[in-house]
């Protein structure tokens, strides 16, 4: 739909309210309900909003050491515009016309900490290299038999899985709350996220679900989408769906892996598949992959964004520890697939569930772009049987402080990114690694509390 179209649209269906939301820098959907008018008066100019977003936490507890916004500042509105291209109803939600909206500007002066506006930049600048960019992100995630008010109550302990047991693939547990799944999938539809697949993973109540592919825009809104989608058609059931990257250090965390490939332009060809090579890869796409893992000790953070994403990437327990990659290896941190010329294509297997989608695309893409830009070599050997002995090329950093300290000072981070967006984000994360060390846990009061 054009303007007029939807200007149209919203007059014949007599609609009076419209929903808009866009991700913050920890990927939470912020937004609110506007009526009718106010909605197409801010088609042109946008609507204002309080940049307070992009300067507090996910706690909303305002930075301290972010330049961007803050009581010096005066927390001014900046403007926020939404796409009308990402219009869908809410089925769940008696069909409310929904929209995601973010702070570009048409004179391309974006708000620098707008993951969304990041995103885009990277997306025209693989477009102008004659590529269409097609990606999709594949989430795991916990359901529980609690509410907002359980988990208070509870102090987020002792909580109680939707089902018992380690049931990965089955047919069984899903059949017991058939009335959660079924929702899950057909809603989703209905709201322009179609599935690939939805089953449970090993895990007392996890699931896993693969998003049907899509340009890396369209992919990246999808994503981000589907993390709150979840969690709404969840809680209609009485259910909390946890996004968390290691809930629990005895059980599997939960993965964000992102499958990508680069197009023609007329979506015609893979650029990624060349069948004169012994194992189909073209030389677009070992430069890509090449550049993923060049950059990757640079990026890192916008993989593993949070404190909890770094309880997940340990040995064992099906995410990578080491700057690998293999032909369909699961303990490689990039897993190339190349099946045939239509699905041919690499899944990057740092992310996890938690990853904000705008940031970990962003990541993902450009470092392959570097590749192809500086013709790097895939020089790396594939990883053939166990990638967590393979250490030859590095590890990954073991925490988030390494991590954000490493790319705060990366000349390849801002080359990519650009210095400003490289600097408030980095800040984010050496707050949220301010915030985890000063707080006390119950393991060092179990393990120090009474002996020392």
């Amino acid at each position: 739909m054009d303007k007029q179209q939807l200007i149209d649209y919203l007059n014949e269906k007599d609609i009076h309210k419209i929903k808009f939301a866009f991700a913050d820098i920890d990927g939470v959907l912020r937004g609110k309900i506007i009526n009718k008018q106010k909605f197409i008066d801010g088609l042109q100019d946008g609507y204002g909003f309080c940049d307070v977003v992009f300067g507090w936490d996910s706690t909303d507890t305002c930075y301290d050491n972010v330049a961007i916004t803050g009581w010096h500042t005066g927390y001014p509105d900046r403007p926020c515009r939404i796409d009308i291209d990402t219009f869908r109803t809410i089925p769940w939600q008696d069909d409310i016309p929904f929209f995601l909206a973010d702070f570009s500007k048409a004179d391309a002066d974006d708000l620098h900490t707008c993951p969304r506006s990041l995103l885009k930049h990277i997306a025209a600048d693989a477009k102008q290299m004659g590529y269409h960019t097609e990606f999709a992100q594949e989430f795991e995630w916990f359901n529980f038999n609690e509410t907002p008010q359980s988990l208070q109550d509870k102090g987020f302990t002792k909580l109680q899985p939707l089902t018992p047991g380690m049931f990965g693939y089955s047919i069984l547990r899903t059949s017991q709350h058939s009335d959660f799944y079924y929702d899950l999938f057909n809603l989703l539809e209905k709201f322009n996220i179609p599935l690939e697949g939805l089953h449970t993973e090993t895990g007392p109540g996890v699931y896993e679900a693969a998003i049907v592919h899509d340009h890396v825009m369209a992919a990246a809104d999808k994503a981000v989408l589907f993390k709150n989608a979840v969690k709404e058609i969840a809680s209609k059931h009485g259910i909390t769906a946890s996004f968390m990257a290691k809930w629990n250090d005895a059980l599997p965390g939960c993965s964000g892996h992102i499958h990508q490939s680069l197009w023609s332009l007329d979506k015609t060809e893979n650029l990624f598949y060349d069948a004169t090579d012994a194992h189909n890869m073209s030389d677009t796409m070992k430069h890509y992959l090449a550049g993923q893992l060049y950059c990757l000790p640079h990026v890192l953070p916008m993989y593993a964004p949070t404190i909890n994403s770094f309880k997940r990437l340990v040995e064992g327990a099906w995410a990578p520890t080491t700057v690998t990659w293999g032909f369909d290896n699961r303990t490689a941190a990039h897993r190339v697939l190349h099946p045939s010329k239509k699905y041919t294509r690499l899944e990057t297997r740092i992310p996890g569930s938690d990853s904000n989608p705008y940031l970990a695309m962003a990541a993902a893409l450009a470092s392959g772009l570097y590749g192809i830009k500086h013709k790097l070599a895939l020089d790396i050997p594939p990883t053939v049987g166990n990638g967590y002995l393979d250490t030859k090329n590095g590890k990954l950093r073991g925490s988030l402080y390494e991590a954000a300290m490493d790319m705060k000072n990366s000349a390849i981070a801002k080359e990519l990114f650009g210095e400003s967006f490289v600097e408030h984000f980095t800040q984010t994360r050496l707050w949220e690694w301010k915030q985890f060390s000063k707080h006390v846990s119950d393991w060092e009061l179990k393990r120090y509390f009474e002996i020392i």
